[in-house]
């Protein structure tokens, strides 16, 4: 992140990246695939699946991720919120970030449906946690892919959580309008 900072996205090399963290090109690729996972890379899934489990067996599906996006966002020290802030503007202004981003979306959905499932006790194919995940992940791809809306700051990063909490909790009342 700071070699995108001090020379932009676009002009820092994977060799720079690497030369910087002290490995080899091919070291680096076995961690990242591709430069763009470089940014990417966060445990923003992990904190929310973790939180997830933890959540009461008697909450709803819906009610259990609202609570656990509120858990994983209160996790959040102020150096992670900085680290969001990067990599939500760096996922706003290149354009093979965003791309990516969408991949990362799909990716979650399973992660998500994975998750939902086991506090379902049904398998991660099933239709209905298919849906549920899909709906959960498409209620924050509608909150975040309007690129041009996104700031990048703190207090926007705040905003985001507080919309997608809102969001799911429309999604949960079956989206009344």
């Amino acid at each position: 992140m700071r070699l995108f900072r001090e020379q932009g996205y676009q002009r820092t090399t994977v060799e720079q990246i690497a030369a910087a963290a002290e490995v080899s090109p091919s070291t680096f690729f076995r961690y990242f695939p591709t430069k763009e996972d470089v940014v990417l890379q966060d445990d923003m899934d992990t904190r929310m699946i973790e939180a997830l489990e933890r959540q009461p067996a008697g909450l709803s599906p819906l009610s259990a991720v609202r609570a656990a996006v509120r858990d994983a966002f209160a996790s959040y020290t102020e150096a992670d919120l900085e680290i969001i802030s990067e990599t939500v503007a760096l996922s706003t202004s290149v354009p093979e970030i965003r791309a990516r981003t969408t991949d990362e979306f799909a990716r979650t959905i399973g992660v998500v449906g994975e998750a939902l499932a086991k506090r379902a006790g049904r398998p991660s194919d099933d239709l209905a946690v298919r849906a549920a995940a899909g709906a959960i992940i498409g209620v924050m791809m509608g909150l975040t892919l309007p690129w041009d809306d996104m700031l990048s700051d703190r207090k926007s990063i705040e905003e985001l959580f507080s919309r997608v909490d809102q969001a799911l909790a429309l999604l949960e009342a079956g989206l009344p309008l």
